[in-house]
């Protein structure tokens, strides 16, 4: 997956593996990926997109 820079503050999107995905009752689906240089990001399902 990406995660997108309104989530990490990166300058472009980070790619990662996914790591966890739950349902969050109060903002939904949460998806967590960790990238190459072993950080991890969560957030809301619509900061992410799937890579082909």
């Amino acid at each position: 997956m990406k995660a997108s820079p309104q989530l990490t503050a990166q300058p472009d999107w980070v790619e990662g593996e996914v790591i966890d995905v739950e349902q969050n009752p109060f903002v939904g689906l949460v998806i967590s990926i960790k990238d190459k240089l072993g950080r991890i990001f969560f957030g809301q399902s619509r900061y992410f997109l799937a890579l082909k």
